[in-house]
């Protein structure tokens, strides 16, 4: 009888992937690159096939009425397509996180001993409306020897189911097995469900999307879970900030893309700086239509302001709607970020080195920036190639999460006969 047989088809599938891994965790770093190069280059050759399977997923989003936010991290193109094919290629540039050696010591007695970087083994992939993450998940995984199980949202099923029939068209010409990358063909939530006890089979689980998907899966799995975070993230403007680069920041990490999660949620503002650059201020909210919600003070200044709840100042709006706070000191902002952050990303706006050190000492959060857009936290923009996540937990990995944090380590030991 074939004991396969008699388990779920998601279980199967997570046999499948970790029987690949076994073959996958011993090939060359040669061997990985080469798969990743076919898999961009097969991408790029067949991505109308990928737009048309997307365009159905686009079809049936607007017709149930969802946002443009939502519509925007579905969206593909041509542009989007080449971006993170072009993302598989910048991976297989980077080091080979596997085979390190992370310490090499002798003990009194003869006894060598290693610590070696090794695959994580098998990683569960649970995401939402964003197809690129198929692509990026997996050209981590496999460059960090480890075979993935990929279950993306809903919305997104005819996008990732054409994005992974490429990626195993593309691995029937390299060494990598098309089982390390299995893809659960479904739209019932009881097969992500059921990827959370799997402990024999899956190593690690990493969700990423809203913060119900993230709290969901770390609230009821008992596969360990590596934690991405929801980005509220904030944008504080000293007293000492030059004006122009305040507001070309503040654009940028507002506006460049709203709907993602390095994304400026709360502006807070300095009272003293706010007085100078008024009107400077109002107009570029206004040239870029973005809406305020503020406290009493932002009221006061900022006419087409509305007042600010507690679920303001907590939100991912995922939109051009910001949260507004005005602040007579640096200690106020960093209270506010304490009190409603994500520890996502956070930034200083000032020409006072004394004030930006005092910031990012006292500020926890994975990514702080001192007079740049917190766009940059993504694994591309810091030259990671992607990333499968960020996190914004503290146990093994934090922050945007690249080949590195796809690993763990083995202790090996050498010996001639040592006993204790």
């Amino acid at each position: 009888m074939n004991l396969l047989n008699e388990k779920s088809t998601v279980e199967v599938q997570a046999i499948r992937a970790k029987k690949a891994g076994k073959v996958l965790s011993l090939l060359s770093t040669e061997d990985k690159n080469h798969a990743l190069y076919a898999m961009a280059q097969r991408l790029e050759t067949e991505f109308e096939f990928i737009l048309a399977a997307n365009e159905k997923d686009l079809q049936a989003v607007r017709e149930k009425g969802f946002n443009e936010a939502y519509i925007d991290r579905l969206a593909l193109s041509k542009k989007r397509v080449f971006e993170f094919s072009d993302g598989l290629r910048q991976v297989a540039v980077l080091e080979d996180p596997t085979g390190k050696i992370q310490l090499s010591k002798r003990l009194e007695n003869g006894l060598q001993v290693s610590k070696i970087s090794v695959p994580l083994g098998v990683i569960g992939m649970i995401y939402e409306a964003r197809p690129n993450v198929t692509v990026d998940a997996t050209g981590l995984a496999l460059k960090s020897g480890n075979a993935i199980i990929l279950k993306g949202g809903s919305s997104a099923i005819n996008s990732n189911r054409a994005i992974v029939e490429v990626i195993h068209r593309s691995l029937s010409d390299s060494k990598i097995p098309k089982e390390a990358v299995q893809f659960i063909d479904s739209t019932n939530r009881e097969d992500s469900q059921a990827l959370f006890t799997m402990r024999e089979h899956i190593d690690v689980l990493i969700p990423r999307g809203g913060g119900s998907l993230i709290h969901e899966v770390v609230s009821n799995a008992s596969v360990p879970v590596l934690e991405t975070g929801v980005g509220n993230c904030h944008l504080y403007i000293d007293s000492d900030a030059n004006a122009a680069m305040a507001l070309k920041i503040l654009v940028n990490a507002k506006t460049d893309r709203p709907a993602v999660c390095n994304a400026i949620e709360t502006v807070i503002v300095h009272r003293d700086w706010l007085t100078k650059h008024k009107m400077e201020f109002i107009n570029t909210l206004s040239n870029h239509k973005i809406s305020v919600h503020g406290d009493e003070h932002t009221l006061a200044e900022i006419p087409d302001a509305t007042l600010a709840n507690g679920e303001d100042w907590a939100n991912e709006y995922l939109n051009l709607h910001i949260a507004m706070k005005v602040v007579r000191h640096v200690d106020e902002a960093i209270e506010h970020i304490e009190l409603y952050g994500t520890k996502h990303s956070e930034a200083i706006i000032t020409e006072n080195d004394e004030t930006a050190d005092y910031f990012m000492q006292r500020v926890d959060a994975a990514a702080l920036y001192h007079n740049a857009s917190t766009r940059f936290t993504d694994g591309g923009a810091l030259g990671f190639g992607a990333e499968i996540g960020i996190s914004t937990q503290k146990l093994h990995a934090r922050g945007p999460m690249g080949l590195d944090a796809l690993t763990t380590v083995k202790f090996i030991m050498n010996g001639n006969g040592q006993i204790r």
